[in-house]
């Protein structure tokens, strides 16, 4: 364990670092920091910071950089994450306020990350299997031809148009309308094949064939849409940015969704709804990124995962601190939607 003056010893050169990208040398850190000790002290700290892997040394005349190790720690011991300003909280709930449905809260959410954190933002969309259904709508369009509407508490709506084995009129099929919502409100997803296995079987023989091709429908769609869908922003602020594993390794990672939903699933293993950082070679799928992330959803439910990704030089109290505000206000949203 670090005594008090090497863990500010190394907050003040992971800082520095961060804002310069520069390795910190001794002097600098002596006159830049109200450590309270001499140059002479600050070298020797830096040299006990580097026997122990918490920095080290780039090039032979140079000063200091965190290691994964060291970056680690720093997090670990934040006494604080940067709060959001007034002015920054205000903008993001008017900015994702004005969302008209899922997919614009999804992609307003996505950019609105991507600048508060000036790195790739992800947010992944909440997955059918962990919603429920809020209602299932049957638009007639012709005597044999109906759209189906399955609308999510999640904000999600998934439409198919079916053609149905004969005319059937309006009056019945407000009647298979109104026996599919009394069957699936409320239940999740996952149990609906289970809950209308029989449905057919309790309806008047003439709607049976309609109510069978509908149901038919209603099972492909879920099983369509079982992958779950992730969304990024933010590409270009990689520009500037230094990575271990090269700035290919990172976009081809973007383009495959498989990686990031990895990434995001690993950031889930211990708690869904805590905020999540994980450093550098933490990262089994993308060594020299870090990510942060956090749980989003309805409630308790937690339905989905958001974050940011970038390199291990990153303002990390402040990227904590956008990710946590937005996934509060997006779950806020999703609450009284």
């Amino acid at each position: 364990m670090l005594d008090d003056r090497k863990l500010a010893v190394l907050r003040a050169i992971v800082e520095d670092y961060v804002s310069t990208n520069e390795p910190v040398g001794s002097k600098a850190l002596a006159e830049r920091h109200n450590l309270k000790v001499s140059p002479a002290t600050v070298r020797n700290d830096m040299a006990a910071l580097e026997e122990e892997g918490y920095i080290t040394q780039p090039h032979t005349s140079a000063g200091r950089v965190p290691t994964d190790k060291g970056y680690r720690l720093f997090v670990d011991r934040l006494s604080q994450v940067k709060p959001l300003s007034s002015a920054e909280r205000r903008a993001i709930e008017t900015f994702l306020a004005g969302a008209v449905d899922l997919d614009d809260v999804v992609t307003r959410t996505v950019r609105l990350l991507a600048q508060l954190t000036r790195q790739v933002a992800v947010v992944q969309y909440p997955t059918l299997t962990r919603s429920t259904v809020r209602h299932v709508e049957l638009v007639p369009l012709n005597d044999r031809r109906v759209m189906l509407v399955l609308i999510t508490n999640t904000g999600r709506v998934e439409q198919r148009v079916i053609e149905l084995p004969e005319v059937i009129e309006d009056t019945r099929i407000a009647h298979l309308r109104a026996v599919l919502n009394a069957c699936l409100d409320g239940c999740g997803l996952s149990n609906v094949p289970e809950l209308v296995a029989d449905l057919p079987e309790r309806l008047p023989i003439e709607d049976r064939p309609a109510a069978a091709t509908i149901l038919s429908v209603l099972l492909e769609t879920l099983v369509e849409r079982h992958d779950e869908k992730i969304v990024f922003a933010g590409a270009a602020n990689l520009a500037g940015a230094d990575f271990a594993t090269g700035l290919r390794d990172v976009l081809e990672a973007l383009e495959e969704q498989v990686v990031l939903m990895r990434l995001l699933g690993e950031t889930s293993a211990d708690t869904p709804s805590a905020l999540t950082v994980r450093i550098g070679s933490e990262n089994p799928y993308l060594r020299g990124t870090s990510i942060v992330a956090t749980g989003y959803g309805s409630g308790d439910n937690q339905l989905a995962r958001l974050g940011v990704l970038g390199p291990t030089r990153m303002d990390y109290p402040v990227t904590m601190g956008a990710v946590r505000a937005v996934a509060r206000y997006v779950s806020q949203i999703l609450a009284a939607s």
